[in-house]
């Protein structure tokens, strides 16, 4: 699973060797009836001939689980009616259709879900890990926030995810059964009616706990499944994979998978980024915007986005506005602006209202969409840049302050 290499690199504001990532404390140890979701159709019908299936009978059976468990979200082999009875003893022997459990769920006043999810693990002595996934509801799409990573590997200063320690890479089990989770708790299934009579989560976002170019294979193999016509379905331009800036496996995600793509920007000169997303230092914005430039099928219709949190006197000036807009030429782009999200002990502010207004207006007037995005899920420390594992509990003071925080907005 693409572990990061650990590297340091001089700090020329605080004068330390400060470290651009995390390397992994933990590598997953899977359970020992292992889960069937996650798996590519090739790899259970490697599955199927393991436990005996005839050579006759796999394509028929690999089908059949395909569609019980994506399009169906069985999540028992008992519920696959269509498949003997026989059969279905027997992957019952070998196998599971399990997903992560909810370990708790929160519901935001504003229709967002935060559901911590705890992660099964083959190691008795390991504590069960935990991620978290949202869902924001909105009026013309719903979309799922999904992590890749238990904590991050990358220590972005802003970022409440950041602070955490790089535990584990999630499978592609993991990745997936999020989304089965959600659509299990939203009652999202293709043979099940909801209120809208349309599909509840419409779009999958890998903006969640994580770097998901630090995993890219368990990412790659689960939106393809997400992908897949014949089972979960979300089209490819529905699903948009945001990373901080690795460099060597962006153009990787444009051939290998096909998904949209999203920028952790928030600076436009190397000295600040350095400070805000410190693997800046290894992939520096020119290098970074290169990829971007080659990024495969990019177009105006299929336009990548650069997120940008804006930060109080840090990065919201007309100054950087117009930089931004001068690095950008040339690379079609959607400039996503983030009112920041503050979290207990955070050092920054969220730019105020009117500068956040007149930096949009700039970048719009430069012929750029320059939406700001309405901040979701506050109250249950769900917004952007707020995840972070219930592994690494707030305590009772940072609680106050978050329910402070959540008042004034």
């Amino acid at each position: 699973m693409n572990e990061p290499i650990a590297s340091t690199s001089f700090d020329a504001q605080s004068g330390a060797n400060a470290p651009l990532e995390k390397v992994a404390i933990e590598t997953y140890v899977p359970p020992s009836k292992p889960s069937l979701v996650g798996l590519s159709r090739a790899e259970i019908a490697e599955e199927l001939a393991a436990i005996g299936v005839a050579p006759a009978q796999r394509k028929m059976r690999v089908q059949q689980l395909w569609h019980w468990i994506y399009v169906r979200g069985a999540s028992d082999f008992e519920e696959m009616t269509s498949i003997s009875k026989q059969m279905r003893i027997q992957l019952d022997a070998h196998f599971t259709v399990a997903r992560p459990e909810v370990a708790a769920e929160q519901i935001s006043s504003d229709g967002t879900r935060k559901w911590l999810l705890r992660l099964p693990s083959g190691d008795s002595l390991e504590k069960a890990h935990e991620v978290e996934c949202v869902y924001i509801p909105e009026t013309d799409r719903g979309t799922l926030c999904v992590s890749s990573q238990v904590g991050c590997t990358l220590n972005c200063s802003f970022c409440h995810t950041g602070t955490q320690r790089l535990v584990r890479n999630l499978t592609a089990g993991e990745i997936v059964g999020q989304i089965m989770v959600a659509r299990d708790r939203l009652n999202d299934w293709a043979d099940r009616d909801t209120p809208s009579g349309g599909r509840l989560i419409t779009n999958v976002v890998m903006m969640g706990m994580g770097e998901p170019l630090y995993n890219f294979d368990a990412v790659r193999d689960a939106l393809l499944i997400v992908a897949d016509n014949e089972g979960i379905g979300i089209s490819r331009r529905r699903i948009t994979l945001s990373t901080s800036g690795v460099v060597p496996n962006i153009i990787r995600t444009g051939d290998e998978i096909g998904v949209m793509l999203a920028i952790s920007l928030h600076a436009v000169r190397d000295e600040l980024r350095n400070e805000l997303v410190p693997l800046n230092r290894k992939y520096p914005i020119a290098e970074l915007l290169q990829a971007c430039r080659d990024y495969p099928g990019s177009s105006n219709a299929r336009r990548i986005t650069f997120e940008y949190v804006m930060l109080k006197g840090v990065n919201d000036s007309l100054d950087d506005a117009k930089l931004l807009v001068k690095l950008l030429k040339g690379i079609p782009a959607k400039i996503n602006l983030i009112p920041f999200n503050p979290w207990p002990g955070t050092r920054y502010e969220c730019s105020d209202w009117e500068q956040i207004e007149k930096f949009s207006e700039y970048i719009f007037n430069a012929g750029y969409s320059s939406p700001v995005r309405t901040p979701r899920g506050r109250d249950i420390l769900a917004a952007c840049g707020q995840l972070k594992s219930e592994t690494e509990k707030l305590s009772a003071r940072e609680r106050q302050a978050l329910r402070a925080m959540a008042m004034t907005d």
